[in-house]
Order: structure tokens, then sequence, then C-alpha cells
């Protein structure tokens, strides 16, 4: 099964909102196939995958908007992505055969490490991610990465999880959180201390406390602001919200809505609501 999911019909679609022909479309830069190679396509053919961005470029659409990908890539998938076949690749890796390319993405052998920088660059992503990649053509379970804990390791994770395909600069980072603040909060510069983990200039420290920041943040991001709070402030903002709740419903009626109001709630996420609310009610209650 291809790693990017195609369906003639949406192809054919996109193309007639155009108003361009299959003959048009044939000729594109990239695409350079004749009329009845992209009749063929609509009518339930494939194309080379490596030609799929150049003709989501010819119909000026996004490559993962118009070809979804089904699943994460291996190697085959990225040099399909960047637009090059499999034969090109020895000009990419500096050697006149493409065979070390061809074994890698085969699961055979090993890129070398220089081969690995250079198909990096040359496929517009990082090594990080070309080699957890190789690792998928070789049949290798990523191991569960680390769970990021501070802004910048949140931000870094997100522009690779997000964006694997090229990641957005820091000027259109800051660019969109100003869009959303109304006003200038920060700049590309702010952007790259906050994603480096170094200290931000004293007006995003501000724009950080008033919330600002962090909310247009998470609007680029398609996240809830709550992703980046700290765990100790989330865990607070629960307890005081679970806390406010068990007063407003009484604390005999809170425990039973939370029994009988929900069927089949899982018991050790009761058990977890209750210690909260114990909780709550020990720090409204105070010391003894």
């Amino acid at each position: 099964m291809p790693a990017r999911t195609f369906d003639g019909q949406v192809l054919r679609t996109a193309r007639r909102a155009l108003d361009l022909s299959q003959e048009a479309l044939g000729r594109s830069e990239g695409v350079e196939v004749d009329q009845s190679a992209v009749a063929g396509w609509e009518s339930g053919g494939f194309p080379q995958p490596e030609r799929l961005p150049a003709i989501a470029r010819a119909l000026g659409q996004p490559l993962d908007t118009l070809f979804p990908r089904d699943g994460l890539p291996d190697l085959a998938d990225l040099r399909a992505d960047a637009g090059y076949t499999q034969r090109s690749t020895g000009a990419l890796i500096g050697t006149k055969s493409s065979i070390p390319v061809s074994n890698a993405e085969r699961g055979v052998r090993r890129l070398k490490a220089e081969f690995v920088s250079r198909l990096a660059e040359a496929y517009g992503v990082t090594e990080k991610q070309l080699e957890a990649a190789q690792d998928r053509s070789f049949g290798v379970s990523p191991a569960a990465p680390p769970v990021p804990r501070s802004l910048a390791e949140k931000l870094t994770y997100l522009l690779e999880t997000t964006f694997p395909a090229g990641q957005p600069t820091d000027d259109q980072i800051a660019a969109a959180v100003n869009r959303f603040a109304g006003v200038e909060v920060v700049s590309a510069s702010a952007v790259e201390a906050l994603r480096t983990g170094t200290p931000p200039p004293a007006e995003v420290l501000a724009g950080l406390a008033a919330g600002v920041v962090l909310e247009g943040l998470a609007g680029f991001f398609g996240v809830t602001p709550l992703y980046f709070q700290s765990d100790e402030e989330l865990e607070r903002q629960v307890v005081d919200a679970i806390g406010l709740l068990a007063v407003r419903a009484g604390s005999e009626d809170f425990a039973l809505a939370a029994r009988g109001g929900q069927d089949g709630l899982d018991p050790a996420m009761l058990a977890k609501i209750s210690a909260i609310v114990a909780e709550a009610r020990q720090q409204k209650a105070g010391p003894r």
C-alpha cells in the first residue's frame, strides 16, 4: 500500500477547479507525462510517488492536503516527498551509484553517517527525522520519546511532529502570535529564545505572564494553551476546579454524582478524582 493516499476523483476535482486540462497538468514541471497517463490516474491508476509533490504544486495545494500520508514515512517516502527517483540519489550522496540508498530503503544495509547528512539536506529534513525514517525501513520500532517538560522542549516537539516536511521559521511563528495578540508581543529573536531555552526579553516575559504569548503559540500549533503549562500548574488548576465543584455541589452530592452519573467510569479514574477532591477539601479546611 502506498504511504500516501491517492484518489483519482480528488485529483480530477482539484484539476477541474483550476480549469486545467489533463494535458496541461501532464506538461507541468516535474509531472512530465502525456494526457493518457493523467487520465489513467483519474480512472484508478497511481502515479510514481516522486511525482506527487510536482502534481500538488501544479494544482496549488499542499502535498499533505491533496495526498495525505498513511502512517509515518520511511526512507523511500522521504525521497519521494522530495521529488527524487531512487536512481538520482547517487548524485545526492556524492557517489556514482544509488545502491547505498537502495540498500537502506530495502532494509539491507544502513547508510553511512556522511550519507545521512547529505540526504537529510537534500530531502529538506533533519538528520534525526531521516534516521527515524531509516529505522522504519529496517522495521525497527521507535523508542518512546521522552515527555517534553520545558517550554523549549514542547516547542521543539511540536515543530518536529507538526511540520515534518519543513518547519516554519521563527519569523513566521512570531508573525502568527502577533496577529493573534493584535499587537507586536514577540520578535523572531524572542521566538528563537523560547525555542532554544535561552532567557527571552523582558517584554516577552510580560507576555508570557499575561498568557497572550502562550495562547498565540497554542493557536499556531493547534493545541490547547494548557499544553504549555507546567505539570505543577496543571495539577493546581485541576485541584482548584474540582474543589470548586465539590463546594458547589456539597461533599455528599458530589460523590454521588461522580458515581451515579457516569456509567462505566473507569475505577482508576474515579479513584484519582476522589483523591483530588479529598486533597481540595483538606486544603480548604486547613491544618487542624
